[in-house]
Formats: structure tokens, C-alpha cells, sequence
């Protein structure tokens, strides 16, 4: 039998985890669920929970189609905090362009909504270059939920995309898997190729700014080299499909052991 471990690259280039730990600042009470990750306080604060993306609903948004499962998402995170009682945390940027605080937020008994909407299946992890912080744990929980098929994991929107399986017309988040054929730094910016013609093919893209980032954390874009590995992002399209990776947490490299 095969089995899968996963080494995400905070482990495999230990100064990732410099995100920090979470800091705790305030509660209130859950009055409103709007979606599956984002809620009304009873003081008037709107949370974003950051770290994960559910399944979205239009929200008012002209011509946006709803995600599947969005539905079940939100309920899963009415079930979990209507009524009750949240501590916030925070582990980076505290509030958005919309106002809307960015924080994790724990029950009285312990639970953390994330982590609980990412065993569910009703959310993927999505962080942030300035909100990074317990990635690995988040990671966690969603690669349990995705070995049992649980939630989004299920239904076929969501499943991770082979590299040689990408085309012009996707568009959107996607979790996206392949073998670095190639790397290169050319004028500041990291390229990971995985493919030969570099104008048809899957690459991952790493700025100049954000390319700091990923050498503090021990990162060679060299040693990409032959590794198999997963990357989430959004999917862009220039010479190409390929996802501008930010942070490092962005990277997994798959090994299979027997």
C-alpha cells in the first residue's frame, strides 16, 4: 500500500515558521453568519476567519455563480458559532480593505472554528503573506479531511489539478500538483517550470519581493529541482498557466514512501 507524506516546505526549511504564534485580543458574542467564513459580532465587528476559503455565496455580486457546497459551508459555521461566545486571535495584518477583522476565533470549549471547518471539509487553507501564522496545523486538518473525501473533497470542483491537466479556460483558486522540470532566476524573479516550453507549460513565479521571504527560510529555488509538489493559488494566465506564490506556506513537496 501507498501512502502519501506530506513535508511541507516550513518543515523542510525550519526559519518558515517565523510566523509567530497567535495573540489574543477581545471576544464577543456570533450574531450573523454571512458565509462560511465570514460573521457578525454582537459589538458590530465583521470577521473574516482568516486562514481558510469556503465556498463562496454571490454575496449581491452580479453575474457570480455560487460555489458548490456554499451553502452547507455556511450552516456548518452557523452549527458551530451562532450564539456562542469567540476569543479572537491574530497572527498577522488584523483587519482587511473592508474592515472586516482577520482573526482566528476559539470557543469556551476549545474549539477552533478554522480548524473545525477544515476537518468538516467546508473550507482550504489560504493564507497570506502577512498572515501566516499556524499554517502547518491548518495543513493538517485539511489533508485529513481530503484523504477521507470529506465535505468539498468529495465533489469534483475542488479536487487538486494535475499540472498536465491545466488549460486557458480555468480560472480561479486552485490546489495544483506536478514535478519541477526546471528553475531559473532571471532579474529578481524565481521561476519553477514544469514543463519544457516555458510559454505553455505550468510555473510557479516567485516576485522580487517577495523572493526575500522565501530565502529566509533556507529556500533554494535550485533545489526545487525533481521534487514533486503541490502549490495553492490563484491561476493566472501569461505565457502560460501559473500561480505567483507569495509565502512559502504556499509550497508543499510531496514524497511517497511504500
Amino acid at each position: 500500500m501507498v501512502t502519501r507524506l506530506l513535508i511541507i516546505i516550513i518543515l523542510l526549511y525550519p526559519g518558515a515558521a517565523v510566523a509567530g504564534p497567535l495573540v489574543n485580543s477581545g471576544q464577543g458574542r456570533v450574531v450573523e453568519v454571512v458565509d462560511g467564513d465570514t460573521l457578525f459580532l454582537d459589538d458590530g465587528v465583521q470577521v473574516r476567519l482568516v486562514g481558510i476559503q469556503a465556498p463562496k455565496l454571490p454575496l449581491g455580486r452580479r453575474n457570480f455563480k455560487t460555489w458548490p457546497l456554499a451553502g452547507e459551508a455556511k450552516r456548518a459555521l452557523e452549527a458551530l458559532s451562532l450564539g456562542r461566545v469567540v476569543k479572537l486571535s491574530y497572527g498577522g495584518r488584523r483587519t482587511d480593505r473592508y474592515g472586516r477583522a482577520l482573526a482566528h476565533l476559539h470557543r469556551d470549549d476549545g474549539v477552533w472554528i478554522q480548524q473545525e471547518l477544515l476537518r468538516l471539509g467546508m473550507a482550504r487553507v489560504y493564507s497570506f503573506r502577512d498572515n501566516r501564522a499556524v499554517v502547518a496545523e491548518l495543513l493538517a486538518a485539511e489533508r485529513a479531511a481530503r484523504i477521507d473525501k470529506v465535505g468539498i473533497w468529495g465533489h469534483g470542483w475542488y479536487r487538486i489539478w494535475q499540472q498536465e491537466e491545466l488549460h486557458g479556460g480555468l480560472d480561479g483558486f486552485f490546489l495544483i500538483e506536478g514535478i519541477v522540470l526546471k528553475s531559473a532566476q532571471i532579474r529578481g524573479r524565481i521561476y519553477l517550470n514544469f514543463g519544457e516550453d516555458w510559454r505553455q507549460d505550468f510555473t510557479i513565479t516567485v516576485s522580487p519581493r517577495d523572493r526575500g521571504l522565501f530565502e529566509r527560510t533556507g529556500f533554494a529555488h535550485a533545489a526545487m529541482v525533481g521534487q514533486r509538489v503541490r502549490v495553492r493559488g490563484w491561476l493566472k494566465h501569461f505565457n502560460g498557466p501559473s500561480i505567483e506564490a507569495t509565502h512559502p506556506e504556499q509550497i508543499e513537496v510531496l514524497n511517497q514512501t511504500n
